[in-house]
């Protein structure tokens, strides 16, 4: 929308989290609280987005590119947090303001406000919404042409008549204005209230008082305004945004066998006629290809996978996955893992910093560290990488159609050459030539009459 914007209140102290870490910034679904309603506001079409953030400057840094800060210098009200934007407010524009703590807010509702506002050529437009129980909120007076009047306040007893507290349509704290009408009456705004702060809301009868349009556009789903206070209020909105990206998933072609189970980030992508079985966490930009099937009890934190990749019980952080791999169960996957195509990391094995070929198998009980596997190469069993001589990470090469034995040890760094062999229990330390076979390890001696000695020595 030309000349949108958006204005985030943000500079609330949040002391009912009880946290070390600023409300704004408590992470929901992958994203900071505070981004929420940011990426509503792009979505919808602003070309600004200005956020009011405290003298602590507790969201420096921490904020999407694009972002203009500016510091509301005293905690005086949501009135004083707009007043400390309205430098960036250019004259003849729709501004938007929304709660930095309100997350569930769409684009959709936002970009129907702002139609609903400039159709009306309203100085401001207040969205409000229907509450069955509306106690706590402020109640919305119209006029008997259906413009809003004013918004009543009940934090304390004595605020509201009592017909005024039958009202059942309340504030949502969601706004667009004018900036030129919003200007002129941020500066009529007086503290004459028992907290001394300067209310939003009461730029409302300055701009009726000048002959002005207050109108109002319902919110379809309540939902949207919910704002976040404290910790239970934080993991309720969490439940329904967890549950719209579920849904919008599923939409796409996705099945979630069990959604009450599973955890999936709002910066998640995954291709259709994948599966997602129970207990399964998706982080951060965790990409998923079609057809894969992902669990039960895996998690995957900002990690690629391809189609038709198969992961039960697993874990990968950073790591690709292409197409027609598998791994796990009980994988580990660490950050600069590629698994190419149609290979396979199996059941205890971890992988870190390495390159897997097409075809290649690292079947079980294996650590694999910075190494280049080859194709069509298998791992045995409790293979190793040695890869850190405790000063420096060194890499190990192994070819194309390599077989390991069974406790194998290799001592980067060392190349192991297309077709090579290692023995059973073998520390290779030099590099084995392609087609070779590589021993590194003691001739057996048996000792004979070892137990009955052992058994004298004891007694």
């Amino acid at each position: 929308m030309p000349g949108l914007i958006a204005v985030i209140l943000a500079a609330g102290q949040g002391t009912r989290m009880r946290s070390e870490l600023p409300k704004m910034l408590h992470p929901l679904c992958g994203r900071p609280l505070v981004a929420w309603p940011i990426a509503a506001a792009n979505a919808a079409g602003a070309r600004r987005v200005v956020v009011v953030d405290s003298p602590a400057r507790t969201l420096e840094g921490q904020l999407p590119q694009g972002v203009t800060t500016v510091v509301q210098p005293a905690p005086n009200g949501t009135g004083g947090a707009v007043r400390a934007a309205a430098g960036q407010l250019e004259a003849d524009t729709t501004v938007v303001v929304l709660p930095g703590d309100a997350p569930l807010i769409s684009a959709t509702s936002i970009a129907q406000l702002v139609a609903a506002h400039e159709a009306a050529k309203a100085a401001a437009t207040m969205a409000t919404m229907i509450l069955a129980d509306p106690t706590g909120y402020g109640r919305v007076v119209r006029d008997a042409g259906g413009d809003v009047e004013r918004v009543v306040e009940t934090k304390t007893p004595g605020d509201a008549s009592a017909e005024q507290l039958q009202i059942h349509e309340v504030n949502s704290s969601i706004f667009a204005f004018d900036s030129s009408a919003l200007r002129v009456a941020l500066q009529e705004l007086e503290a004459d209230n028992a907290q001394g702060e300067l209310y939003l809301p009461d730029v409302l009868p300055a701009l009726r008082g000048r002959g002005l349009t207050v109108g109002a556009y319902v919110l379809q789903d309540p939902e949207e305004a919910l704002g976040v206070n404290d910790r239970v209020q934080l993991a309720q909105v969490r439940a329904i945004a967890q549950g719209r990206i579920h849904a919008a998933h599923g939409h796409a072609g996705v099945t979630i066998i069990d959604p009450a189970a599973t955890l999936i980030d709002v910066g998640v992508q995954i291709g259709p006629d994948t599966v997602v079985e129970p207990s399964s966490f998706l982080r951060g930009a965790t990409t998923i290809g079609r057809g894969c099937t992902v669990g039960p009890l895996t998690t995957l934190i900002d990690a690629t996978l391809h189609d038709e990749v198969a992961i039960p019980h697993s874990y990968v952080v950073q790591a690709e996955i292409e197409s027609k791999a598998t791994v796990g169960p009980f994988a580990y996957l660490r950050p600069g893992t590629i698994l190419r195509e149609r290979s396979k990391a199996g059941t205890f094995v971890e992988i870190k910093n390495s390159d897997v070929g097409p075809g290649s198998k690292v079947p079980h009980l294996s650590y694999i560290g910075d190494a280049d596997i080859g194709e069509d190469t298998n791992i045995g069993a409790a293979t190793i990488t040695a890869n850190y001589d405790g000063v420096n990470k060194h890499r190990t090469t192994i070819g194309d159609r390599v077989h390991t034995s069974v406790d194998t040890t290799l001592i980067a760094p060392v190349t192991l050459g297309d077709d090579a062999f290692t023995a059973a229990n073998s520390a290779i330390t030099k590099n084995v030539p392609p087609g070779a076979l590589g021993v590194a390890r003691e001739r057996q001696t048996n000792i004979e009459g070892y137990a009955e000695r052992k058994r004298r020595g004891s007694s």
